[in-house]
């Protein structure tokens, strides 16, 4: 994977993250169960967490 290409993945995984995390606050405030978008939050911190430590072994 190239630089480029982690970067990219990297910005579409903040954006999605920024849309559920809406989701979810919204979803709370309706009393809405929020377990499915809470995990996947959680999923999309740890492969933020893997493409920063490949970013950081290509430096």
């Amino acid at each position: 994977m190239t630089k480029e290409q982690i970067e990219a993945e990297m910005a579409e995984l903040k954006s999605d993250y920024v849309r559920i995390q809406g989701d979810v606050e919204k979803a709370t405030s309706f009393g809405v169960n929020t377990s499915a978008g809470e995990k996947k939050l959680i999923e999309i911190e740890e492969r933020l967490a893997e493409l920063n430590k490949k970013l950081d072994e290509l430096k």
